[in-house]
């Protein structure tokens, strides 16, 4: 219990080095199968040994680091950081059964790269250190950049190089921001200090323009991650380039690390800078919500389709968090979890028919519903997943955000919503037009005639995924019980912050409820 988040981390990724030195594929496969399991059991240890009544930190670990920096290797999960590790290692071995027959070449370093990136990810979560965050934060860049690299398409190159430069130029903005907060919050802290839980309380003192300074620097790399319009131009590249598994593995997990990288560190270390910055953030996030559902509607491409609905969905959870109402930031933190589920299974059924059949084009296919009636039924309930339909997972994330954001002071129209509401009318266009397209009619392609459905290993890592898309959408409270203190408590913090600076002239503006 002393050490789990560090047994989390590190024994998958010591038990992945024998990989490198097996030489028969299907060993590589299981072994590389089991040892993804075992993360997946710690969390789910951890969900239910999780006490949700307690706002603070648990399962802390914490001890000096680096000496000369005062950088601790301090770990601890609340309701938020605990949902995303479990949904992290949730996806991974669902990512490598995906792979299962896709990958062909290298499989040693294939795999391991996965374990690698696994523990990477939940490092990220877990991590209440500025320094060890970044640490984990870049590290990501390793293991992705030669996943879309190696075994990407045939312009992996360019994506995984695109997207490498984008994320690294946003991961040293953050550098920069780490390193000037822990020099200003010096006065305060009495010591260099990178402990997120003891730069929060100090760091609201800074003047308005060091917030906001500082703000940028975090915000941009988040954004970066995220990604937020105008900022998204890397995702379709590497999502198209990736192999399935890294599509899934981006769509699912790495997307939310911009997400969790806003609730965790821009909104409680910068309040009055994000509450200044608020409706230039919040115009972005609309834009993206829109933008990306109409470029979706013209795309020919299913990977590329799929990967400007993310530009979209991903808007709505940035627009929640930003809305900072107890309902509108569980909605972000349920739809990252919706949102990983519905995308990453939609790549990983487009994984399917590229095996089968070499293309993603929308053009190419037609009446496979004939041929492939498993997998179509299976599509069909991942589309009205993403489309939010009632009763399935999407549908309880959208209404929580549109609903929190609708009354939110902070956020202090009615504008924001009532344009984002367009985005889900727009997403039943483009992926019930897509889903109509590549199902339906007649065959016309002599070579979709022969096409064979899911195979076991295909459907036993789809059904999983089935399962939690209809729980949540049925008994959402299941997860949302266990977020709602953490959330609570960071709602109630930014508001007594933000009546602080009210009272001392911080902030001028954005401090009258508005209806």
């Amino acid at each position: 219990m002393n050490n789990i988040l560090s047994l989390l981390i590190f024994v998958p990724l010591i038990l992945s080095i024998p990989i490198i030195f097996f030489k028969k594929d299907s060993l590589i496969k299981v072994y590389s199968l089991i040892v993804s399991l075992i993360p997946l059991s710690i969390a789910v240890y951890l969900f239910f040994a999780f006490d949700p009544s307690n706002p603070g930190y648990q399962f802390v670990e914490k001890f000096k680091w680096v000496e000369i920096t005062n950088t601790y290797y301090f770990l601890g999960i609340d309701g938020i950081s605990m949902l995303l590790i479990l949904m992290s290692t949730f996806i991974f071995p669902l990512a490598i059964l995906a792979s299962w027959n896709g990958i062909k070449k290298n499989l040693n370093g294939f795999y391991f790269l996965l374990i690698l990136l696994d523990a990477c990810l939940i490092g990220v979560f877990a991590s209440l250190d500025l320094i060890l965050f970044y640490v984990f934060w870049e590290f990501i860049l390793i293991p992705m950049y030669f996943i879309i690299g190696i075994w990407g398409s045939e312009d992996r190159i360019y994506a995984t190089v695109k997207f490498f430069l984008y994320t690294m130029f946003g991961s040293l903005l953050m550098l920069i921001g780490i390193i000037w907060l822990s020099f200003l919050c010096l006065p305060y802290t009495g010591t260099f200090s990178t402990d997120l839980t003891n730069l929060t309380q100090f760091a609201y003192q800074l003047p308005l323009n060091k917030q906001i300074y500082l703000f940028i620097l975090f915000t941009l790399s988040f954004l970066i991650k995220v990604p937020l319009f105008p900022f998204h131009t890397w995702l379709p590249d590497a999502h198209v380039q990736a192999p399935t598994a890294g599509s899934v593995i981006l769509a699912a997990v790495l997307l939310k690390m911009g997400t969790y990288g806003l609730i965790r560190f821009s909104l409680p270390l910068f309040p009055a800078a994000f509450i200044e910055l608020t409706p230039y953030i919040a115009t972005l996030a609309v834009i993206g919500i829109v933008y990306g559902a109409l470029l979706s509607i013209v795309q020919k491409d299913i990977k590329k389709l799929v990967a400007y609905s993310s530009v979209s969905h991903l808007g709505f959870i940035v627009l929640g968090t930003f809305a900072i109402t107890d309902i509108s930031l569980q909605g972000s933190i349920i739809q990252m979890i919706n949102h990983g589920l519905s995308t990453g299974a939609l790549f990983m059924l487009v994984g399917v028919l590229y095996e089968r059949r070499h293309t993603k084009k929308i053009a190419d296919f037609g009446g496979i519903m004939k041929v492939m009636p498993v997998f179509s039924v299976v599509f069909m309930i991942i589309v009205f997943s993403s489309i939010g339909l009632p009763g399935l997972n999407g549908f309880v994330g959208e209404f929580l955000i549109l609903l929190g954001s609708f009354y939110s002071s902070n956020l202090g129209s009615h504008v924001y919503v009532i344009v984002s509401t367009t985005a889900v009318i727009l997403a039943a266009v483009y992926l019930l037009w897509m889903f109509q397209r590549v199902m339906l009619g007649p065959i016309d392609k002599e070579e979709n005639k022969d096409l064979k459905d899911l195979s076991k290993v295909e459907l036993v890592s789809f059904l999983p995924i089935i399962f939690f898309i209809v729980w949540i959408g049925v008994y959402p409270n299941t997860f949302l019980s266990k977020t709602e203190t953490s959330v609570k408590k960071i709602v109630e913090n930014f508001q007594a912050v933000k009546t602080k600076l009210t009272l001392n002239g911080t902030i001028e503006s954005n401090i009258t409820e508005k209806k």
